[in-house]
């Protein structure tokens, strides 16, 4: 275990680099202190039985809100796809669907976020995805999506060219497109009277958002939390998934987003149905920690997801008993990695997950897991 270290402890610095994690809700406000009463009931129980009091109090969402949050969702999806194929029918696209945490059982803490999938139909062959590290941008999850045999077919066969950069696909054009054609012409007012709640786009940035809140007999929206839904434009070649987020490619408006995260929820779930364990468990848990705990919050799922990864490389037993020794694991193994300044994907070593932190948040992070070793408990709160 590693010794408790002084208030001063700094961590190396590292350079700035493209976030992999956007945000996708609001920051949580701190949890509220436990009182004396409360504490005194908790300090006698194993740090193995407030795991699991955290999980089904804290972590774990009512199937009722998650429910409602996923209709919410389907909802849309259909009001935006029957709008698209009305409005612009030569679009070629895929069927929309619901994806990301909450259709997949990775959402903690709050039903507040969801994700539609809006797939591009691109001829084969007339398109070639091209791998981030063969391009001149060398990240290797910034691909490009190049325009090929113009000489037998010119541009404007393809219902896509009118979004060409040079003689690539623009992420950066695709999502204004989609801001012009769904986001500033659909009638959300209408929208939110037939789903009886509020919905709105929300302004300013690159993201494709709405802001559902329910609403009252006067139409006004209610104290309750809102559900944002993001609109996720994204290309399909096999199990490569490239996605439209300018926000995570600037300034490069011809790159496309490699996402990871099909290839890490599906490594996870094959390792659990191969031996009954309780990894998915242990990252919803790491994930509510980190939301609820400001030092923390910096860290988001993809840091997280990959700990677990590279952890189950050298660990065997991740059995429900054995939950609260890999929690300690996964505290101790953070401190190493933001110490190095470098948390490496699983899946594409050469991409570091902690590239997008500040030396302060780094500082902060290390001070409170620093903390958490001799009492993990801290987390829990």
């Amino acid at each position: 275990m590693l010794p408790r270290q002084p208030d001063s402890i700094k961590f190396s610095s590292f350079s700035a680099d493209l976030s992999q994690q956007p945000q996708t809700s609001s920051p949580e406000a701190p949890s509220k202190p436990e009182s004396k009463s409360e504490r005194a009931q908790l300090s006698v129980l194993s740090l193995q039985e407030r795991l699991q009091l955290f999980y089904h109090t804290r972590v774990a969402l009512a199937p009722d809100e998650v429910r409602r949050a996923q209709s919410l969702a389907v909802d849309i999806c259909s009001e935006i796809q029957g709008f698209l194929h009305s409005r612009l029918p030569d679009m070629p696209l895929g069927e929309m669907s619901l994806g990301g945490s909450l259709l997949d059982d990775l959402q903690v803490v709050s039903a507040d976020h969801a994700c539609l999938l809006v797939p591009l139909q691109l001829e084969a062959s007339l398109w070639r995805l091209i791998p981030g590290e063969e391009t001149l941008l060398t990240h290797p999850l910034h691909w490009m999506v190049q325009r090929v045999n113009l000489e037998y077919f010119p541009k404007g066969l393809s219902y896509w060219d009118r979004h060409l950069v040079g003689s690539y696909l623009s992420a950066e054009a695709v999502v204004n497109m989609f801001s012009k054609a769904v986001m500033e012409t659909m009638n959300w007012l209408s929208i939110s009277s037939t789903m009886d709640c509020l919905v709105r786009p929300v302004q300013g940035g690159p993201h494709l958002r709405l802001e559902i809140r329910p609403g009252n007999e006067a139409g006004m929206a209610s104290s309750a939390p809102p559900l944002f839904i993001s609109m996720l434009p994204l290309l399909r070649e096999e199990d490569v998934v490239l996605t439209a987020q300018p926000e995570l490619t600037s300034p490069w408006v011809t790159a496309w987003h490699m996402s990871l995260y099909p290839w890490e929820n599906r490594r996870l779930t094959q390792l659990d149905d191969a031996d009954g364990g309780y990894r998915r468990h242990a990252l919803k848990t790491l994930k509510a920690v980190c939301r609820l705990n400001p030092s923390l919050r910096p860290l988001g799922a993809a840091p997280l997801a990959n700990l677990i990864l590279h952890l189950s490389d050298g660990e065997s037993d991740w059995s429900e008993i054995s939950l609260h020794v890999r929690f300690q694991q996964c505290v101790a193994e953070l401190i190493g990695y933001l110490e190095r300044g470098a948390l490496h994907s699983y899946f594409k070593p050469a991409v570091n997950l902690l590239s997008g932190l500040s030396e302060d948040q780094v500082d902060q992070m290390g001070f409170m897991l620093y903390c958490a070793v001799s009492e993990p408990e801290i987390l829990l709160m």
